[in-house]
């Protein structure tokens, strides 16, 4: 499970920098340039990957479930705005940030369906 949990944790923060470049403007996604409100956005974006990343390890159910919703949202917001326009999708951005959170999706949903708490486990030795 430990490894599992730091697998999710590395996958976040490769989201977290993925964005992190986005926002200050070292790589691009298609020919979207963004305001600088935007990039502020992707940047506290980032921000938040790595910080819910850290969180991974705490170890709390509820926790993970609140960062799979999140990152769900995410996901289905880039989706939305940009279903029209495949350049942003399949840009390094796009797929920099995307399969990291797809596989951090599923690292999520292994931690929740397996995670058993201390209490049950010390009742059935």
């Amino acid at each position: 499970m430990k490894g599992i949990m730091i697998s999710c944790m590395v996958l976040a923060f490769i989201a977290a920098i993925f964005y992190l470049l986005l926002g200050a403007g070292v790589i691009t996604a298609g020919s979207q340039m963004g305001t600088p409100v935007t990039r502020a956005f992707i940047i506290v974006a980032g921000g938040c990957y790595i910080f819910g990343g850290l969180l991974i390890l705490a170890k709390k159910r509820w926790l993970w479930i609140i960062g799979i919703v999140m990152n769900t949202l995410v996901m289905a917001v880039f989706f939305i705005m940009y279903s029209k326009n495949p350049a942003v999708i399949f840009s390094l951005p796009g797929l920099g940030t995307k399969i990291p959170q797809i596989i951090l999706e599923v690292g999520l949903v292994y931690l929740i369906a397996t995670y058993q708490r201390r209490s049950i486990v010390a009742e059935n030795p």
